[in-house]
């Protein structure tokens, strides 16, 4: 990680961006979506809380909780090492840095484990994301509540369908229908009101000027 990278916290908010490198494609195909989300779950799931996504062609955007220090660390297998008696942690600090550690080192595999996946099978070599990934921390609600509009609106805002319900590859539809998800469903209706207000806010339209230093674009 680069010296001026902002370090990743436990329980925060944030707004997770990455794309491939030099704007390479990172999805070559229909089958790498599916592929990645797998992984994603595989990897993230044990470090963070997920409540809404979109993948595109050479990017993708999460907008993501941490988990607390001790869910990580749990999750991770390392919290024995931390704890001296039930419930006395030797040093806070220590336990901070180490689910810090936790939360980059879980992205890290997440990127390259698929890159490698990527390279075997389209028969490439090198990286394949721009290093360090970007983060934004979540911290005011109106950034929450544009941020879940934005990130859902992304497909429609590059072009790649008139409609963004049209777009199969976002948290939307996987909110609003009631299979099994790993995403924070519950909470986001929630935080909305309900699924037709979370519906009637999609069809608002925001103007992005207004939103310009809460997103991400390279």
């Amino acid at each position: 990680m680069k010296a001026n990278t902002p370090k990743l916290e436990p329980d925060t908010y944030y707004h997770i961006y990455n794309r491939g490198i030099n704007g390479e494609k990172i999805f070559k195909e229909e089958r790498n979506y599916a592929y990645f989300l797998s992984r994603y779950a595989y990897q993230i799931e044990p470090i963070a809380k997920t409540f809404a996504y979109c993948l595109l062609k050479n990017h993708f955007h999460f907008l993501i909780q941490t988990r607390s220090e001790t869910e990580i660390l749990q999750n991770v297998g390392e919290v024995q090492n931390l704890i001296k008696n039930v419930g006395e942690v030797q040093n806070l600090a220590d336990v901070q840095k180490t689910a810090s550690f936790h939360i980059s080192n879980q992205f890290a595999k997440l990127f390259n484990g698929y890159s490698q996946a990527i390279n075997k099978a389209y028969k490439r070599t090198g990286g394949l994301f721009e290093e360090p990934f970007l983060r934004i921390p979540v911290d005011t609600e109106d950034y929450f509540t544009r941020l879940v509009w934005y990130i859902h609106h992304n497909p429609q805002k590059h072009n790649f369908v008139a409609d963004f319900r049209e777009y199969p590859h976002s948290s939307y539809h996987s909110i609003l229908l009631l299979k099994p998800t790993k995403l924070q469903r519950e909470e986001v209706l929630e935080w909305f009101g309900g699924i037709l207000d979370f519906q009637r806010f999609h069809q608002l339209q925001i103007d992005e000027k207004e939103m310009e230093h809460l997103v991400i674009e390279f």
